[in-house]
């Protein structure tokens, strides 16, 4: 219980359980077409007051994930094809989003190496310096802040605005893994920052095969 405290201290509660019921949802736990539980239910399930509950399924409803029924309850729609791609993401299973991240990213290292300038170059290194210090401070939210800034610098080096615009949309999912992952520290950043030296070293010498190596054993690790 204290664990789910500490995680939902970094962002607003209602989002925080908005997105567990999503991925509940996701994982059939709560079907379509079918009700969800009541409030009180869900207060007891997810840990939190009934007002942060209202806020969440307001959220939800609004996104066009469930539907409120005057005394019928709270509906799970079936998927939407009129979802925007952010809507999808939030309601997809995290190894199908990690999958398509690896491809991703893989892709824009592999263009960074051969795109980037020297002002990108120094934004790399500007975030480096800041994910270090935010470890060195103990500071979990810097250091997801950092993390996301750094890859997003090398998304812009890799010159090709559809690839960061597809990147920027993982971000949110990325921060919410992350806020999972940490909930009691900083220790996946501190033992990966190694890596991501490594990684800004190899695209600033333009090593693409040394580059891609690290990306992928990042990503396969969840650094």
């Amino acid at each position: 219980m204290l664990q789910n405290k500490v995680y939902m201290k970094s962002e607003r509660l209602s989002d925080q359980i908005s997105i567990r019921i999503r991925q509940d949802i996701q994982k059939k736990k709560y079907k379509p077409g079918e009700k969800i539980p009541t409030e009180k239910e869900l207060m007891e399930t997810y840990s939190v007051g009934r007002s942060t509950i209202r806020e969440a399924i307001k959220s939800l409803s609004m996104a066009g994930i469930v539907r409120v029924q005057q005394g019928n309850g709270t509906i799970v729609n079936e998927e939407s094809p009129s979802q925007t791609i952010d809507e999808r993401l939030k309601n997809a299973d995290f190894d199908e989003i990690n999958a398509v991240r690896k491809l991703l990213e893989e892709e824009i290292v592999r263009l960074a190496v051969v795109h980037h300038t020297t002002e990108q170059l120094q934004e790399m290194e500007q975030q480096l310096a800041l994910r270090k210090q935010a470890i060195a401070n103990e500071d979990r939210q810097q250091c997801t802040n950092a993390d996301i800034a750094f890859h997003t610098a090398i998304a812009k080096a890799s010159s090709n605005k559809v690839l960061l615009n597809l990147y920027q949309h993982f971000t949110h999912t990325i921060r919410s893994f992350f806020s999972q992952r940490e909930l009691q520290g900083i220790g996946h950043f501190a033992m990966s920052h190694h890596l991501h030296e490594d990684l800004y070293k190899a695209i600033k010498g333009k090593k693409r095969k040394q580059a891609l190596e690290i990306i992928k054993f990042i990503l396969d690790n969840n650094y």
